[in-house]
């Protein structure tokens, strides 16, 4: 497809082009977020602004416009071909429900140069002033107390002979306590262990063969995940995790996840098509949302 037609099919999506890109040469669009407040659909159309060619894929994204007018990215950007970009378009904005909030202005968070997730409008400078004149406040306030409590104590404490021989007195009847307490002859006699001594565990001979289910996953779906445990589901993530397969191998799924709210680290989500049913052990597994795919044994 030529540069001419890219433009023309951005258009007519709605998108217009940025004077400027600040991160590169290539020429910028962008549109308002059909139901989302201060959210922008990003592409980089990647025709270079100097030469007029095409020099790349098209990425899509969504950012977020903060207070002070500055865009902060709050998706990860998803590269597609022309093909694809409609039905791309559609499944970043699904995305932007997937995006955390701040519970203090309500506003979407991003990920830091830091690495941490933090507020888009940096709420946090304006109430941290005040944060910190209370904590002080308590601070002193407990210092006055123990140092209070520690007077009073040293007012207290016997200061004669008498008592601090009864404090030696008190500790040698402790320690002898504790040394009588302690034999160290005494050992478990051999009836009473419980593991095994110089015993081979036997190997289970008869064991079935695991069943192997299997999904026609396609690139360009839409997927989330659940959790299985043998062939029930016990949990779905749809509203929680959200991905786009990008490519197929053997058996192999190479997803680009735009959201993650279920505390599920990354390296556990699924990245097979296919997986062997286990009473035992608790796994993840795709699930599809674009279009009705059922798991059915592999053969």
């Amino acid at each position: 497809m030529s540069v001419v037609q890219r433009k023309a099919m951005l258009k007519s999506e709605g998108f217009f082009p940025h004077k400027k890109n600040a991160k590169g040469t290539t020429i910028i669009y962008s549109r308002k977020h059909p139901t989302a407040k201060s959210v922008r659909v990003v592409i980089d159309s990647g025709i270079d602004s100097t030469t007029n060619k095409v020099v790349g894929k098209l990425g899509i994204k969504l950012c977020y416009v903060n207070r002070s007018k500055s865009w902060r990215e709050i998706s990860s950007q998803v590269f597609t071909t022309n093909t694809g970009l409609v039905k791309l378009i559609k499944a970043q904005e699904a995305a932007e429900k997937f995006v955390k909030s701040c519970k203090h202005c309500k506003a979407k968070k991003f990920t830091a140069k830091t690495g941490n997730v933090v507020c888009a409008n940096a709420c946090w400078t304006t109430w941290s002033g005040s944060k910190n004149a209370t904590t002080n406040k308590t601070t002193k306030k407990v210092t006055q107390k123990t140092t209070r409590k520690k007077n009073a104590t040293n007012a207290n404490s016997p200061t004669t002979g008498q008592g601090q021989k009864g404090k030696v007195v008190k500790k040698a009847a402790k320690s002898s306590q504790k040394k009588s307490a302690s034999n160290p002859k005494q050992s478990t006699a051999k009836r009473q262990r419980t593991y095994p001594l110089n015993k081979r565990v036997a190997r289970s001979v008869n064991k079935k063969p695991q069943k192997k289910l299997q999904a026609d996953i396609l690139p360009g779906d839409l997927v989330t995940v659940e959790e299985i445990l043998g062939d029930k589901v016990r949990e779905n993530f749809t509203g929680k995790v959200l991905g786009i397969v990008q490519s197929i191998g053997m058996d192999s799924v190479k997803v680009t996840w735009t959201a993650n709210t279920s505390g599920i680290e990354e390296y556990l989500l699924p990245q097979w098509r296919c997986y062997h049913i286990s009473e035992t052990v608790v796994d993840y597994r795709f699930k599809v949302l674009s279009r009705k795919v059922e798991y059915v044994i592999d053969s």
